[in-house]
């Protein structure tokens, strides 16, 4: 035992692995990779359309999931649960149903009709156990926005006269919500068919593309704009209905313009609903371990405020805005106005990405916790038909609350059956409690909504935590949520997701590379900058590039790899063209010599190579004659002409692949370019732990040649730099390197090396002269 009673840490594990060093050709010539031939044409059609007893039984299982867990029910062990549970969720469904309807601005009564149906029919096709379909504040806000806009008030003006002779302009509230219950409707249809599109094409995916910073920042907007728009209910305020650009700010100026005709029985009745409600929730959510059931406050509130409004008659004498009437029953299904589709179809598009993403988003939670999968493709299909059916029965969209959802699970709930008897409960409101509320302040309902809020106001304290984790994150919060309440909610949402996705291209064009070394005595290597024991192979450098390759980031590339090697290697092989001319031309007029021992001056002659240096991309034209001359040239040591070209020290130049996920063609392209650039200067150029589909790609790209072969490549960076050092060992150093000079010149054009096009043709004359030179 160690001081202190703590159990010694035991020492690290060793291993040794002994292995030969592998290139890509080696390992492929003793592994024979597996023949993996993509499926035909016909083989995939015969998969598609065969069919099986067990085959058509997956599929049932897959479309109506209920087929799948009600024969396994548990009656014993969950009915007693899922009652409980059932007739709590029923309860709240209820009053959410009314409340929520206030932000679609449809009569109540077809708020309880949006918490009916959509129970109905996510219990055969839903795959969440605990997921309760109905209304949620900011889908409901959506669709309002919508009605709205479609239906204004100003648009069912009315002239009446009254006794005295004079004329007054009144609102046609009957013809104005049956057009908006039409405009709700038809939405919500337009959205089912929306969503089932998207089941049936398989795309679940693309609520991938909603971040969680992204959804955090547009539902906190959305909380805010819910907020607004209960506020002047609270209040009873009556303000015109703004939409678009900056209609929230225009609501709430118009608010405080007229906040002095504030209903004060409304207001009571209000602040105090939100009071209790935020504290009952605030003590169901610490002692929720402690209470078997939470506490139904938003039930409780509502009886104790309709019998305080019916006893005290609140209407008539103090002038409070009360429900009046709920109808009793159900209307007829009717057709959606498919004239209006083309209007609201940019509007049904987000709403039906932003009703999914909340569902899944909650359902998933609930699905991790219990540990059980749900399918994000069926889901789609089960709030596409929901909305289909409900659309037919005159409600407004579903999704689900995550209040509704909690008290499902945290009562008891086992499976859907709960969601069944909620659904039952909600019937009987409909058919026969409808009445019992008329009495009930809007306000109250108003203020159920807000209280209610508080979880997704919380979320703006995520934001510094954001920060600290993840800049690009808090800035995706902050942007959607600005957006959102400046711009609107449809408008908002397309606004945060084009900037989430932004950063992301931001982040892969730039991404992050490190020079990397190695920890001595390992095969681990590091970036050079991190740690103090990395040490670099002698002559060698390693980059790695972590991200795609790929047309946007490919100046990103040439940038890292400059800044890795130190040089530019089509600036030093210009240099070293032009002090190569100018050490043929001294040649020429006899004041060196070139031997093979090196280049020697004459003693006595005056050395004229020590000339300003000029112009490297525009090398003039010396006119020397066609001859050839062998001398050694060390680029590393005092050249006898002056020219600056810059010191090369490194022989090899490794990249590790290993975060390259893929390339397209002009990555491949480029990197062709560096390795010719690089093999001119005599700089051997290497690529380890890259992905099979890489040579793949390269393969088809025409990467490879008689100069660029798959012996380049390593499966590790180790194997490529214990290669290096092994040839390095064994070169041969018998005889001195001699550099054949042409002195073929008769071009005064500048050479660009840049281009895809010369790259193929450079193996010339003249850069055979310095095609290897000493290092």
């Amino acid at each position: 035992m160690a001081a202190g009673g703590r159990a010694a840490r035991p020492e690290p594990g060793r291993y040794v692995v002994a292995r030969p060093i592998y290139s890509e050709l080696a390992f492929q010539e003793e592994n024979e990779k597996r023949a993996q031939l993509p499926p035909t044409l016909r083989e995939r059609v015969q998969a598609a359309c065969s069919c099986s007893r067990k085959k058509a039984f997956q599929i049932t299982k897959s479309i109506l999931p209920v087929v799948e867990w009600l024969p396994k029910y548990r009656i014993k062990e969950w009915l007693l649960n899922d009652l409980i549970s059932g007739v709590s969720t029923g309860l709240v469904a209820t009053l959410q149903g009314l409340a929520f309807a206030l932000l679609v601005a449809v009569p109540l009564g077809h708020g309880l009709y949006s918490a009916f149906f959509p129970l109905l029919t996510y219990f055969i096709l839903g795959t969440s156990r605990h997921l309760s379909a109905g209304p949620f504040p900011v889908v409901a806000l959506m669709v309002g926005s919508v009605v709205l806009s479609m239906a204004p008030d100003e648009n069912f003006l009315t002239v009446s006269s009254n006794a005295t002779g004079l004329n007054t302009t009144l609102i046609d509230t009957a013809s104005r919500d049956a057009q908006r219950v039409v405009i709700a409707s038809t939405i919500t249809f337009l959205v089912g068919i929306l969503q089932l599109v998207f089941g049936a094409l398989q795309i679940g995916f693309i609520v991938r593309y909603l971040a969680d910073p992204l959804i955090g920042g547009f539902t906190t907007a959305a909380a805010f704009q819910v907020f607004v728009s209960q506020l002047k209910i609270v209040l009873n305020v009556s303000t015109k209905n703004y939409n678009g650009i900056l209609s929230i700010i225009y609501t709430l100026i118009e608010i405080f313009q007229r906040i002095g005709t504030t209903n004060i029985a409304d207001l009571i009745a209000g602040l105090l609903t939100i009071f209790v409600c935020m504290v009952v929730k605030e003590i169901n959510d610490r002692y929720k371990h402690k209470i078997p059931v939470p506490i139904p406050i938003e039930v409780i509130v509502t009886i104790v405020a309709t019998g305080i409004s019916y006893a005290a008659d609140l209407e008539k004498k103090y002038n409070a805005g009360i429900v009046k009437t709920i109808p009793r029953g159900f209307l007829p299904p009717a057709p959606p106005a498919v004239s209006m589709f083309s209007g609201m179809i940019a509007s049904a598009f987000s709403i039906a990405v932003v009703a999914y993403a909340i569902a899944v988003s909650v359902a998933k939670v609930y699905a991790t916790k219990h540990d059980y999968a749900i399918d994000g493709n069926q889901e789609f299909i089960a709030f596409g038909v929901s909305n289909v059916f409900a659309g037919a029965f005159s409600c407004f969209v579903a999704t689900t609350a995550l209040s509704r959802t909690a008290v499902q699970e945290s009562t008891g709930g086992k499976t859907q059956v709960a969601s069944l008897i909620s659904a039952v409960i909600v019937l009987i409101s409909i058919e026969a409690l409808g009445q019992l509320l008329q009495p009930l302040q809007k306000s109250v309902l108003a203020a159920v909504v807000i209280a209610n809020l508080k979880g997704m106001f919380m979320q703006v304290f995520d934001v510094p935590c954001l920060w600290r984790q993840n800049k690009a994150d808090a800035m995706i919060w902050v942007f959607t949520c600005v957006a959102a309440i400046i711009l609107g909610l449809d408008v908002g949402l397309l606004a945060g997701l084009v900037f989430a996705l932004l950063t992301v291209v931001v982040r892969i064009q730039f991404p992050s590379w490190g020079n990397l070394g190695n920890i001595p005595g390992t095969d681990i290597y590091k970036n050079v900058k991190g740690y103090k024991t990395v040490v670099e192979p002698e002559g060698v450098k390693i980059l790695r590039f972590s991200s795609p390759i790929f047309y946007a980031n490919i100046d990103g590339l040439k940038s890292s790899l400059k800044s890795t090697v130190g040089f530019d290697a089509v600036r030093v092989y210009n240099k070293r063209l032009k002090a190569l001319r100018m050490i043929q031309k001294l040649i020429k007029k006899g004041k060196l010599k070139a031997t093979k021992n090196g280049i020697i001056s004459d003693s006595g002659a005056t050395n004229e190579a020590f000339e300003p240096d000029e112009d490297l991309r525009d090398p003039e034209d010396l006119n020397i004659p066609t001859k050839e001359v062998e001398i050694q040239v060390d680029w590393n040591s005092e050249l006898p002409v002056k020219v600056n070209v810059p010191k090369v020290p490194i022989h090899s130049l490794i990249f590790d692949f290993g975060a390259v996920a893929f390339m397209d063609i002009v990555a491949v392209k480029t990197m062709r370019r560096i390795i010719k650039e690089f093999e001119r200067i005599d700089v051997n150029i290497y690529i380890a732990a890259h992905q099979d589909h890489i040579i793949t790609k390269l393969e088809q790209c025409g990467f490879f040649d008689d100069n660029i072969k798959k012996d380049m490549f390593f499966l590790t960076v180790h194997d490529a730099v214990l290669y290096i050092q092994n040839e390095m060992m064994h070169r041969d150093i018998q005889d001195p390197i001699f550099e054949k000079i042409s002195l073929m010149q008769e071009s005064k054009e500048p050479t660009d090396f840049t281009e895809a096009g010369k790259l193929e043709d450079e193996l010339d004359v003249q850069e055979e002269a310095i095609r290897r030179l000493a290092s």
